[in-house]
């Protein structure tokens, strides 16, 4: 079998040498001559797999994207020629639940014991919005979920409407762009609804820079009485509007999701997929391609709080703020914003750093933040 991957899928050769001939191509540079003699085409979302890129593809059975979305996978042609497609769906939900924990945290590093106070409402209630509320439930913060298209499915758990939402303290987006019909999510928050927000207020944008309308959010912080607004997502990425950067309290390359985890399971769901599909027998798991984090402890912490040692643990382990501080003094063009996402550095999900939290109260909490205890 002959497998073509995107080059940025990380440890791809790990996991695809032993299914047949796999081969790498660079971002960019895939033409339809290129698939040829291929059965399986493996891309991320930098690649758009349409009709002109499959044209000469007669021999393709299978295409699959190492990413979450699969906005850039024309599943129309793809469904006209039969041709089965397959996505990372819930890849980077932890990575980006952790990132809101992390913005959380400097949002509230001056009153810590303000945050329990605090309502967070989720727009959105698939992978990320799911595990984000698990781990405020954890951290005994209220949470309130809004989702109608699943709520229409009969989901079970209780739902709010986003009026309602739009009353609490925290608001985290985490809806796909849909462009149109009964669910559309394209400026979701437009200048009606941000006008609504107040200055006690924070608002998360970490699933689509199109859920808010940019150039509102701009007018509206420079207001009277704006909230606090918190974008790794933009409008017209990569050429965003640089005006509006400075205006948040936290900026960043659309990498919510681009823990080192998160982007390895992208490439190990396809793994599983193709062992499905195409009847090989799996023998790699997820873990045989991480390296080992170093493990982290908890300084003083019999002298801490509860989430003074939490907040410890999350910051030390991802501080949203020093990629904030790092986007906004040197990403000022549309090419620094790609060079920025290609070159983020490493980093690691809670689960792969071992805590070392002794038999503190809080101990229990972190583990159940996904934080793994040393061995």
């Amino acid at each position: 079998m002959n497998i073509l991957y995107e080059d940025s899928m990380p440890y791809a050769e790990h996991f695809l040498n032993g299914l047949g001939n796999a081969k790498s191509f660079s971002t960019g540079s895939l033409g339809e001559d290129d698939l040829r003699n291929i059965d399986v085409l493996l891309v991320r979302s930098t690649t758009k797999v349409n009709k002109t890129l499959l044209q000469k593809a007669k021999q393709l059975k299978y295409v699959a994207t190492a990413t979450a979305g699969s906005d850039h996978l024309d599943k129309t042609f793809l469904a006209s020629i039969g041709l089965p497609w397959g996505s990372a769906a819930g890849c980077n939900a932890i990575a980006v639940a952790e990132y809101v924990l992390s913005c959380l945290m400097a949002q509230f590093q001056e009153n810590l014991d303000e945050l329990r106070n605090k309502t967070v409402g989720i727009v959105g209630a698939g992978h990320v919005g799911t595990a984000l509320a698990t781990r405020l439930k954890v951290l005994g913060i209220e949470t309130k979920l809004c989702d109608p298209p699943l709520q229409e499915q009969g989901d079970l758990r209780p739902f709010y409407d986003l009026d309602e939402i739009c009353q609490c303290d925290v608001i985290s987006l985490h809806v796909p762009f849909v462009r149109e019909g009964k669910f559309a999510t394209g400026h979701l928050f437009d200048a009606n609804r941000l006008s609504m927000l107040k200055d006690h207020q924070i608002l998360i944008n970490a699933c689509r820079g199109e859920v808010v309308d940019n150039a509102a959010a701009k007018v509206r912080l420079g207001q009277a009485n704006a909230p606090h607004m918190l974008f790794d997502v933009w409008e017209s990425e990569p050429d965003i509007d640089f005006q509006l950067v400075p205006l948040t309290d936290v900026a960043t390359a659309h990498i919510a999701g681009h823990s080192l985890e998160g982007k390895a399971r992208g490439t190990y769901m396809l793994y599983q997929q193709i062992c499905e599909r195409f009847g090989y027998q799996q023998t790699l798991d997820f873990q045989s391609c991480l390296p080992v984090a170093p493990a982290l402890s908890l300084p003083d912490a019999a002298k801490q709080s509860d989430l003074e040692q939490i907040y410890t643990a999350i910051m030390s382990t991802y501080n949203v703020t020093n990629d904030s501080r790092l986007f906004k003094d040197t990403v000022k063009t549309g090419s620094d914003f790609v060079y920025s996402r290609k070159h983020y550095a490493i980093r690691r999900e809670f689960a792969s750093v071992p805590l070392n939290a002794g038999n503190f109260s809080v101990s229990e909490a972190l583990y159940e933040l996904g934080f793994g205890a040393v061995k």
